[in-house]
């Protein structure tokens, strides 16, 4: 993947959380306007929601996306071969 196509990425991810952050600040001021039915509980639920949001959406927007490169074994990975019946007989436990 591109540089140009990262940024863009993280980018977006960035600007989605930040707009939830907006809705979430807009909810908290309809709450309040129309003094909802148990406004103790919502209230605290927006402040957390807009206080966390930003630290995640940093922490995202400055994280690299995962590489796709193959694991350390993959190329030594065989291919599992099925085993014959045994030619004498086994003995059974029942």
């Amino acid at each position: 993947m591109s540089i140009e196509d990262e940024r863009r990425i993280r980018t977006t991810r960035y600007i989605v959380m930040m707009s939830i952050r907006i809705v979430l600040v807009i909810l908290c001021g309809v709450l309040v306007m129309l003094d909802a039915p148990f406004l103790v509980v919502w209230l605290p639920l927006c402040a957390i929601g807009m206080a966390v949001l930003p630290w995640l959406a940093v922490l995202l927007a400055n994280d690299r996306l995962a590489k796709e490169k193959p694991g350390r074994f993959d190329r030594h990975r065989r291919r599992a071969r099925t085993l014959e019946a045994p030619e004498r007989r086994m003995i059974d436990s029942e």
